[in-house]
């Protein structure tokens, strides 16, 4: 059993340093992997399986070595399509090199048939909206103010220079924004640092988004939360977020969070080692699942980096049943 360390002066520096991954639902796996991996470009970093429903796939794809922060991770679940609407995730961004890049990409979504929008200007930033078979509502957005900090994939379908950076802008819609943005603010030690107003589509209300950052900030660190009192609760199922993930870089300031969570009486999953890294769950007011991950030990704790997700890789406790588990998945490729 992970005991937390007692913590003291550290509670007064931590700062999550931006997302980490964001987990997904698939209930078509194998299209899912052809469309990450050969449309986007991304590499399949981990094919293992949902270490609390060993009957269902989990695939993690992300740039060459599993950089924290590029991770987009997938369950596949049969389950109905998502219910959309609001207290849930409605957009993941995906940083990628400048306007170049995201005209570049709208050539390849159009030769690839994949439903799009334009590119416009969204929070002074260019974006292109678009969705994956599913209905996963995604949007490449323009992170040349920071750069790329990824390590580019060499036989990615895509070439380097318009590879996906990783994970940024996550959009939250929520009815009602007092007690999410205490949590925000107070808990987790975001800042807010501006609100834009967002047109609605299909006669849809325009709404306020409040814009809240991690750490040094930019688009990797950002949390769009649009405030929509009218909109009804939406439902996860396939094409729907589960949870997004945010980054601390060690042990020690994951188990101070630990505690800050207890300090501030939030009902949590408790420490949870996943093996190549150790996760904390909690719900944010609006019922949004949050976790806190921390940076390692990394998906090249028990594969090399030149074979990354090219086998089925279990966590030590689910090694033992290895013959049952892989027994009841489908063949993936």
């Amino acid at each position: 059993m992970h005991t937390p360390r007692i913590v003291s002066l550290i509670n007064l520096s931590m700062q999550l340093t931006g997302f980490h991954h964001l987990t997904a639902i698939s209930s078509d796996i194998r299209n899912n992997r052809r469309f990450y991996t050969d449309a986007l470009g991304m590499r399949l970093v981990k094919r293992s399986v949902n270490q609390d429903d060993v009957k269902a796939y989990h695939l993690f794809y992300a740039d060459s070595v599993g950089t924290p922060g590029t991770d987009l991770t997938f369950f596949d679940w049969k389950v109905p399509r998502d219910i959309r609407g609001s207290n849930t995730i409605v957009q993941t961004g995906l940083r990628v090199d400048g306007e170049e890049s995201l005209l570049w990409w709208k050539e390849r979504l159009e030769g690839l048939g994949v439903k799009h929008g334009e590119i416009h200007l969204r929070d002074h930033r260019a974006i292109l909206e678009f969705e994956d078979a599913e209905g996963m509502r995604l949007a490449f957005v323009d992170d040349k103010e920071v750069g790329n900090i990824s390590v580019p994939f060499a036989e990615s379908s895509v070439p380097a220079e318009h590879q996906i950076h990783g994970l940024g802008c996550i959009m939250l819609s929520v009815q009602e924004l007092k007690a999410t943005d205490a949590i925000l603010l107070q808990v987790m030690r975001f800042r807010a640092v501006r609100t834009y107003t967002r047109e609605a589509a299909n006669g849809a209300k325009a709404h306020q988004v409040h814009v809240y950052e991690m750490n040094k900030g930019g688009a990797g660190s950002e949390l769009h939360v649009a405030v929509q009192p009218d909109v009804k609760t939406g439902h996860a199922g396939a094409g729907g977020v589960h949870h997004v993930a945010f980054r601390t870089p060690n042990i020690e300031e994951y188990d101070a969070w630990a505690q800050r969570l207890v300090q501030f009486r939030l009902p949590t999953s408790g420490p949870v080692d996943r093996f190549w890294f150790k996760s904390l769950y909690f719900r944010e007011p609006s019922g949004i699942l949050f976790e806190i991950a921390t940076d390692g030990p990394g998906f090249s704790v028990d594969e090399s980096e030149d074979s990354l997700g090219q086998k089925i890789v279990l966590p030590p406790f689910l090694e033992p049943r290895r013959e049952e588990i892989v027994a009841g998945l489908k063949v993936l490729d």
